[in-house]
């Protein structure tokens, strides 16, 4: 498999309360393929979101080696596009430009990037929204708005901490298909965190499982592409989730 990221042998360790070092992530290696969508599951405090962080540089491990694009990872880079549970929009830009914030940071934003944003826009279900406010917008059209902006740059790799978590059962079901479509049209490479089993099965390429700070069980999800939503019901899609609840049970 060509690596695309990389993490080998990585540990890190939050201060604990009484100077003692308490390992949050203990000797994870994790290889995520180029344009593969990878979850992470498992329960809270299990060491996932860290996990993400030190993937994306917002964190730095105390051992270990990560390397995105066989360059070392030593903090947040242009390659990157980050989406985290909440949309965090700024609510005095319209959703235009809520989606051109990372172009409008490092300079001038010309019309064909305009264009580009609004067809991102239309691929996400928010046609003609675009001179609308975040506060004018439902939980679910924020969240397309905070994906569309991930994704003006076309960074090679997304990394997401539960973005649809909040939302309905149906919204998230919509948000999902649209969203993996689009990454699909463009290769993105996604690293992905949910507690949401049945969500990972339906993504991911590969699903790890964690449980205190390692990984301790990994699926590759066999099913086909396209996903469709009648996949869900399906003998093989429930196989998948059976096997990934044993995993985080602990009875595998």
């Amino acid at each position: 498999m060509t690596r695309f990221l990389e993490l080998d042998t990585v540990r890190y360790a939050y201060p604990g309360r009484s100077d003692v070092m308490l390992d949050v992530v203990q000797g994870v290696s994790l290889h995520i393929a180029p344009g593969a969508f990878h979850c992470l599951i498992g329960r809270s405090g299990c060491g996932k979101t860290t996990l993400l962080k030190l993937a994306a540089g917002l964190l730095q491990p105390q051992a270990g080696v990560i390397a995105l694009q066989g360059v070392p990872v030593t903090g947040p880079n242009p390659d990157m596009g980050f989406v985290f549970q909440a949309p965090t929009l700024l609510d005095w830009l319209t959703v235009l430009d809520n989606v051109l914030l990372p172009i409008a940071l490092h300079g001038k934003v010309e019309t064909a990037q305009h264009q580009q944003a609004i067809e991102l826009l239309q691929k996400l279900g928010l046609n003609g929204l675009q001179s609308r406010y975040p506060q004018q917008l439902s939980g679910g059209q924020q969240s397309r708005v905070a994906i569309a902006r991930a994704l003006i740059t076309a960074p090679p790799i997304l990394f997401m901490d539960e973005p649809f978590a909040s939302l309905d059962a149906i919204t998230r079901s919509e948000l999902q298909q649209d969203f993996l479509t689009l990454c699909q049209s463009q290769g993105t490479s996604v690293l992905f965190i949910t507690h949401d089993i049945a969500e990972a099965v339906y993504l991911a390429d590969h699903v790890s499982v964690m449980q205190s700070g390692t990984i301790c069980h990994q699926l590759a999800i066999d099913l086909p592409h396209p996903r469709e939503p009648a996949l869900r019901y399906t003998a093989d899609f429930n196989a998948c989730c059976a096997e990934l609840r044993l995993a985080m049970d602990g009875s595998l």
